[in-house]
């Protein structure tokens, strides 16, 4: 929940939403692209992308110089992607929202929900269409009248063609697309510089590329300020509807959201007293300090993870288990999230000090939070290299692609949750890990399909699962309690 007493300046923020028929026409290059070369115009720039998706948005921050938000409609609900916008939006002068797949794909048998339609609709914001137009041009105009017509809950108010091959190209699109009612807004020829390196899960993050990944932002930049009317577009922005909601907020929804379960006697003290709503404050002097693991290994993570952590009562401090061989001084608990650590797994094994200093923390009983890339750091081994040897079990690559949202229960009492709470996740890797639980498993799959998932044991939540935690606040403070106590 969010506070109702006013509505965010970041509301009425002009905004594009940026879609396409279907993946790999070129989304994440126009959208990365506008952010940039608006940047480079002055504005202040407000990234956005709708799913589940962590690698996008690091390209999207490199763009616009601000962090790269999510807005998903599964793991969150509905409601908050009004108040999750207008909490990132805040204080720009554009947002730009990157969509996910094809414009009308949403999460698998549930319609429309979570779909980039779905989102633009939920923010009121006009959709630019992606059309890669490399193998058509007459039909390029059915394919939009189409997109624009099939839900007129949509205003799809522009298209910008991709991978357009010459002027002859252009001039066959444009005339097709006279009768189609929906203006071009942009021409991009095929240019190879603006490509960026995929692998097993995607496009190569850019905390793995640094110069290269500039360059390709730059090169992005250049191409969108060149061939599309970056006037129209900003037109478009400005006529998207107001919102009519308070933009979220960390320490707000701490104090509005049920206080967590503390059952067991060792998980601390009573929960804060319902009929006080006072603001929680960070209270960093007593020394709670929570190590979140960073750098190439671990990029994936939500920016509001941290926020709330804060709001909590926390200071959060990022390290990188590639370098670093300790953890940050005075660490109570440790939150390792997302990210590639299949592919670092040699430098991973070779730091012994940290690994050590992770089982150890473990050993003592800390919190510690770990997420697919975190649950292969926290076991035996990977792929045949020493881990840190927190959990009896073995991790290694896999040719399965495990991929979808997942409607998931806790099975088991933990640092995050109470037994029997409810939570929506997402799965996004190539990696088996044997036994997929322990004795305390951490969730029960409710679907796709029944399963049980990750381990419980002592301190340690550790599972396959990502999951938003703005759609159920009370596991930072429940975390952040433990960290108090433990």
């Amino acid at each position: 929940m969010t506070s109702s007493s006013s509505v965010s300046p970041g509301s009425s923020v002009p905004r594009l939403v940026i879609a396409a028929p279907s993946s790999g026409s070129g989304k994440t290059t126009v959208a990365t692209g506008l952010m940039a070369a608006f940047a480079a115009r002055g504005l202040t720039v407000s990234p956005h992308k709708v799913g589940p998706d962590y690698i996008d948005p690091g390209y999207h921050a490199l763009a616009t110089g601000r962090v790269g938000r999510n807005l998903d409609a599964y793991l969150c609900g509905p409601e908050l992607v009004g108040p999750l916008f207008a909490h990132g939006a805040r204080g720009s002068d554009l947002a730009v929202v990157e969509g996910v797949m094809g414009m009308f794909d949403g999460a698998a048998g549930e319609g429309e929900l979570a779909s980039t339609a779905h989102v633009a609709k939920l923010l009121r914001a006009p959709v630019v269409l992606v059309v890669d137009a490399s193998s058509q041009s007459r039909s390029v105009a059915a394919l939009v009248h189409g997109f624009a017509s099939w839900d007129p809950e949509v205003r799809v108010g522009g298209v910008i063609l991709n991978k357009v091959a010459s002027d002859r190209h252009e001039a066959l699109l444009r005339e097709a697309l006279d009768s189609a009612g929906v203006p071009v807004l942009g021409v991009l020829r095929r240019a190879p510089q603006v490509d960026t390196p995929s692998r097993h899960l995607g496009l190569v993050p850019v905390a793995e590329r640094q110069s290269a990944a500039v360059e390709a932002v730059a090169a992005m930049a250049a191409q969108v300020d060149a061939g599309c009317d970056l006037e129209g577009l900003m037109a478009l922005a400005r006529s998207a509807g107001a919102l009519s909601c308070a933009a979220w907020d960390a320490a707000e929804v701490l104090v509005s959201s049920p206080p967590p379960p503390l059952p067991v006697p060792s998980l601390g003290a009573a929960p804060p007293d319902p009929h006080r709503p006072e603001r929680p404050r960070p209270q960093t002097p007593d020394g709670l300090r929570i190590a979140v693991a960073g750098g190439p290994a671990f990029t994936f993570s939500y920016a509001e993870h941290t926020e709330l952590l804060t709001a909590a009562g926390a200071e959060v401090v990022v390290f990188d288990p590639l370098r670093d061989e300790q953890l940050p001084d005075g660490t109570r608990g440790l939150v390792i999230g997302g990210g590639f650590p299949e592919v670092y797994a040699a430098e991973l094994s070779a730091n012994e000090p940290l690994r050590k200093a992770v089982g150890a923390l473990a050993e003592s009983g800390a919190p510690l939070a770990a997420e697919c890339a975190g649950l292969l750091y926290l076991c035996r081994e990977l792929d045949g290299r020493p881990m840190c040897g927190v959990l009896d079990a073995t991790a290694r690559m896999s040719e399965r692609l495990t991929l979808g949202y997942r409607d998931a229960v806790a099975l088991s009492d933990s640092v995050l949750a109470v037994a029997g709470t409810r939570m929506r996740g997402h799965e996004f890797h190539r990696t088996v890990v044997e036994p997929g639980s322990g004795a305390a498993p951490a969730w029960g799959v409710r679907a796709p399909e029944r399963r049980v998932e990750g381990f419980v044991q002592q301190g340690v939540h550790a599972s396959y699962l990502h999951t938003h935690w703005a759609a159920e606040p009370g596991v930072a403070r429940r975390f952040v309690e433990r960290c108090r106590t433990s």
